[in-house]
């Protein structure tokens, strides 16, 4: 069975190349002075998939993604739960309000950038450029300034810089910094009621002298029902969606 999965994989590899010339796909055009060079469909091919592979990376320092998911990872060990809701659950989820979030930076750019481009209005440096505009508008308000002092410091650069100023390769990892702090500061926001409730749980035990039985045993369906009752799961999402736009 894995032969054959192999063979068909190898000869979709194969026969994709002439497929997508054979339907007439715009191709990528190389302009030097008057002389404009397509650029082989295979090279295209080569160059989609090397923009593939660095979509997740893309994800994560871009987008929102790395907060909701720490958010939700940290919420999964305050209830005290270990593989429940699984990881696949988490990350579809994580995604899910990501697109939700992200969706007026990608209709901008798409608007500014993709669009004029495919009509060969504009050039793909300043298609570029528009990108680049949505992206620190969202990024820029959601950064603290003392992250990007510190990203700063790091590359060389002055901290008198204006936002405006910042290059993006110093401001998308002080992104991150923020994200992962603010990340964290919700998380243990998150723990304190089910820290509350081990604490009440393991004192009533203690006073009944059931030293042997673990209070987690205990607390761990009142604090699903904790969490249930007040609708958890919809204020967390409502909660971090909002917290990026207003």
């Amino acid at each position: 069975m894995n032969n054959i999965k192999t063979g068909l994989a190898l000869a979709l590899l194969l026969i994709a190349p002439t497929a997508l010339a054979d339907l007439s796909l715009p191709v990528l055009n190389l302009t030097n002075g008057d002389e404009t060079q397509q650029v082989s469909i295979k090279l295209e091919i080569l160059a989609l998939m090397t923009i593939l592979s660095l979509l997740p990376a893309m994800l994560l320092m871009l987008t929102s993604f790395t907060r909701i998911i720490v958010v939700l990872a940290i919420l999964r060990q305050a209830i005290g739960l270990a593989q429940s809701p699984p990881n696949k659950v988490l990350v579809g989820l994580a995604l899910v309000l990501t697109l939700a979030i992200m969706r007026p930076v990608g209709k901008a750019i798409y608007t500014d950038a993709v669009v004029p481009y495919d009509a060969g209005e504009i050039s793909l440096v300043v298609a570029i450029e528009r990108t680049e505009k949505p992206l620190r508008d969202f990024i820029q308000p959601n950064t603290r300034r003392s992250d990007v002092e510190q990203m700063l410091r790091i590359s060389g650069e002055s901290v008198s810089l204006q936002d405006d100023e910042v290059p993006l390769m110093v401001l998308v990892p002080a992104f991150v910094l923020s994200e992962l702090k603010s990340a964290f500061q919700i998380g243990f926001l998150l723990f304190l009621p089910f820290l509350v409730i081990d604490l009440i749980v393991a004192s009533v035990l203690m006073a009944m002298g059931m030293m042997m039985l673990s209070p987690l045993v205990i607390s761990l369906p009142f604090k699903l029902m904790v969490f249930v009752l007040v609708d958890g799961w919809s204020m967390l999402s409502a909660t971090l969606t909002a917290s990026y736009w207003n």
